[in-house]
């Protein structure tokens, strides 16, 4: 459920969750670089504020996530399973997908990620109609990057989402890259304008505050369940680090501007030096007992993908 202020429990809450997602992520970049990750790896780290913002303003029992190939900082501050997620990029059977999802493709509960960007935006208008059929007050959320809002299909699935009156909640983490392209070689316009057309409010801010991304959430999620239509949230953020592994063409003073603005390092000077230390303590002592747990399991073996990937007739 949302959180209602910004006491000095909620900061530290808070602060827990964006350096739980820092952490993990920047483990995997190390062991990817050990050899022990199968495939690419793509993080958002400098984009935490926006994860823990958006999913806490959620409730968790009954709201749906869809998520991009990008989610690991969504899926930590839905349900903060690192020994599952970590297990997973290492393609053990211990995954929370049996690790055959990887990193692109994770599920638990209602939160769904797949990385066809363009994809997951009219499976979230079907999700969202079945919880209008089913009347029970959930919403749906969609997280977006500014890359993705190229692709036909959103402006198809907004479309529908206003037409249809769903309870959709579209969230643009607008980090202003699409791989290695900056939005401006391949976006006329401002993308914050763009649900307006289809009739959909929408609201925009910069997400380096995790409270101020709090507070958006919250209103933006009440104002879907209250009205039973969608909005459009538009976060402008950055990504710290690169693409997916080493592929990163900006330039050193582009990245020294930004990470001075980093909401991690923001939120931490809000906290006591002690407070602090301790939550990092058990932060780095959660993903380092995870990654021992996950190299100490059994590799997802042929049988085991066959037998997961096997259909059965209801």
């Amino acid at each position: 459920m949302a959180f209602h202020s910004s006491s000095a429990a909620v900061a530290e809450a808070f602060y827990a969750q964006m350096a739980l997602i820092r952490r993990t992520e920047q483990t995997f970049f190390d062991l990817y670089a050990q050899g022990l990750l199968a495939g690419t790896v793509h993080t958002s780290i400098g984009q935490e504020a926006c994860a823990v913002g958006v999913v806490n303003a959620l409730d968790r029992e009954r709201d749906v996530i869809f998520s991009s190939h990008r989610a690991h900082g969504h899926f930590l501050a839905y349900c903060d399973d690192v020994d599952g997620l970590v297990a997973e990029l290492l393609g053990r059977s211990t995954g929370v997908c049996g690790g055959v999802g990887g990193t692109q493709h994770l599920h638990v509960r209602n939160l769904y990620t797949n990385g066809v960007q363009g994809g997951i935006v009219p499976n979230a208008v079907g999700a969202a109609l079945a919880e209008k059929l089913a009347g029970q007050g959930a919403i749906v959320v969609v997280f977006l990057g500014d890359g993705t809002m190229g692709q036909g299909t959103v402006y198809e699935s907004m479309n529908l989402a206003s037409l249809w009156s769903l309870p959709l909640l579209f969230v643009l983490e607008d980090n202003q890259y699409a791989q290695s392209t900056h939005k401006s070689l391949e976006h006329a316009g401002k993308l914050a304008d763009r649900p307006l057309p289809f009739g959909i409010a929408r609201a925009e801010l910069e997400a380096d505050d995790v409270f101020a991304v709090h507070a958006a959430a919250v209103q933006a999620a009440a104002h879907v369940r209250a009205e039973g239509r969608p909005f459009f949230l538009a976060l402008h953020t950055y990504r710290l680090a690169p693409h997916s592994k080493g592929d990163d063409t900006r330039s050193e003073e582009e990245l020294a501007i930004y990470r001075a603005r980093d909401p991690l390092a923001r939120l931490a000077r809000q906290l006591p030096v002690a407070s602090r230390a301790a939550i990092d303590a058990q932060v780095a002592a959660r993903i380092e007992a995870a990654v021992t747990r996950a190299l100490a399991a059994e590799p997802q073996s042929v049988a085991q993908f066959q037998e997961r990937a096997r259909w059965r007739p209801q």
